[in-house]
């Protein structure tokens, strides 16, 4: 980012006109991260990109905390003896996973594997722990990274090999209880995404045919991004007791009897972050809700000769009081125009700027600046912590109510297969009558994504929506049994 002083340093890309461009552009231009390391699909995730992550993890971790998950750290490899134990989860990881078969020169007696994710060695070790109904329910997770040889074109933070994510695996004595965990796991990720993100999404119980491997059925958090497709970024998976029977996961009962524990798993990646850039973002760069923001003020000093001292000495006791009341701020006095520092700190998407010159230390104010729509506001310097706080209200609230209202807009009912077409070459989200989720429907969605170009991604969560007697599948006519959400998707 380095510039000849007085050349201005801009960001302007239209990001609905030209999504790929501008994520590609934001991502080095905001150092969000470095795609230069040598092997493919594995970007370095540099400092002010790893914060925002670092940022979203921690109050992930808080929420498990405060709803008794446990958190652990499991090994990377496993043996490929141990993962081939569930025939649908190998079917489903196999062709993505990174084989380990030499070690110090010698090949292996037995092939190990990196990770693909994380079910195989920590049901393994439940095996171990769960013996009675005492020890349920047992919650853990961990924040680590898996490995999956993507085949398709690799995408920076959405569509990677190596994967930083936050994994949560829960086992229970009955099947009341697991569902009841899924209900938990989603009232957490609201509090996430809505309120600590300002994200909305659609929460879809997936198809038959595109659940997660194992799995008894999948929810997930599908967020339109702006170039019209759909990111998934939460997956919540009921697995029931297929895995605990695979690895004879059971307990004594309370009755002295025996059972299986019924389990489910859920978790997210760095996918969420490409989901706060992308859906914030404008065309001038970045825009960064204030609770994950690494930098939620900066401060610039405005100078003039013979007052430098002066409004530098200002600045500083600010960034102290801001820094003591715990706030990230960060004072630039870097030898560079206003104008360029302005523009520098809104394309990394710092939410608040506090101007601050000759006249604001006469007159004891500052001059604060929102990114979202660059409006000013001076306010006296004993009311600024207030004033702040009213100014991070408004910013959070702002970044929700588009987000929500960009989402319900990009919904439309559709009926017939062109104006199924039209909407999704439109980017839009079509709702249509589907004949059936479970395996008998898989051959319409094979024809709505081959002729189409949009993905059957499933039915609302918890909804009650369901089609008028009259309604027939979009596809092949027969009588519709579901109102199905269709997209295109990465």
């Amino acid at each position: 980012m380095s510039k000849r002083k007085g050349t201005k340093i801009t960001f302007q890309i239209d990001k609905e006109k030209n999504f790929p461009e501008w994520y590609d552009e934001i991502l080095e231009r905001a150092e969000i991260i470095d795609k230069r390391y040598p092997v493919k699909g594995m970007p370095v995730l540099m400092p002010y990109g790893y914060q925002i992550f670092e940022n979203i993890m921690k109050k992930l971790e808080e929420l498990w905390n405060k709803t008794g998950h446990k958190k652990v750290l499991f090994p990377t490899l496993i043996p490929y003896t141990l993962f081939k134990r569930e025939a649908d989860h190998i079917k489903g990881f196999e062709e993505q996973v990174f084989w380990v078969t030499k070690a110090g020169g010698k090949d292996l007696k037995e092939l190990l594997i990196l990770r693909p994710t994380s079910e195989v060695p920590i049901y393994y070790m439940f095996s171990l722990w769960i013996r009675s109904h005492k020890d349920l329910p047992l919650k853990i997770y961990q924040t680590c990274t898996v490995f999956r040889y993507e085949t398709k074109a690799t995408k920076p933070l959405i569509r990677v090999r190596e994967i930083p994510w936050n994994e949560a695996h829960t086992a229970h004595a009955t099947r009341e209880d697991a569902e009841r965990q899924i209900k938990e796991a989603w009232k957490c990720y609201d509090e996430l995404f809505i309120d600590w993100l300002c994200i909305y999404g659609l929460k879809l119980v997936r198809p038959e045919w595109d659940k997660f491997p194992g799995a008894e059925y999948s929810v997930t958090l599908d967020i339109l991004m702006p170039d019209g497709r759909i990111l998934q970024a939460v997956g919540n998976h009921f697995l029931g007791q297929k895995f605990s029977r695979v690895f004879d996961i059971s307990f004594e009962t309370k009755d002295g009897g025996r059972d299986y524990v019924y389990q489910t798993c859920y978790g997210i990646s760095t996918r969420t972050v490409a989901a706060v850039l992308a859906v914030h973002g404008d065309n001038n760069g970045l825009i960064l809700p204030c609770t994950i923001a690494p930098i939620q003020v900066v401060i610039v000093p405005i100078l003039y000769k013979e007052r430098e001292e002066d409004v530098l000495r200002k600045c500083r006791n600010v960034e102290k009081l801001l820094k003591e009341k715990g706030i990230r701020v960060l004072l630039d006095d870097r030898d560079e125009t206003p104008g360029n520092k302005f523009y520098f700190w809104e394309m990394k998407g710092v939410p608040v700027r506090i101007e601050i010159g000759p006249r604001d230390v006469d007159n004891g104010t500052v001059t604060i600046c929102k990114r979202y729509n660059r409006e000013k506001i001076q306010v006296k310097d004993e009311d600024l912590m207030e004033a702040l706080e009213r100014v991070f209200e408004d910013i959070m609230n702002y970044l929700r109510e588009k987000s929500k209202e960009k989402l319900e807009k990009s919904i439309v009912n559709v009926k017939a297969l062109d104006e199924l077409k039209e909407a999704i070459e439109n980017g839009l989200i079509a709702r249509a009558p589907f004949c059936s989720i479970e395996m008998d429907g898989y051959e319409c969605a094979q024809y709505v994504k081959e002729n189409i170009g949009g993905e059957v991604r499933g039915i609302k969560f918890q909804s009650s929506e369901t089609p008028k007697e009259s309604d027939k599948c979009i596809v092949c006519g027969r009588k519709a049994k579901y109102i199905v959400y269709i997209a295109k998707s990465y």
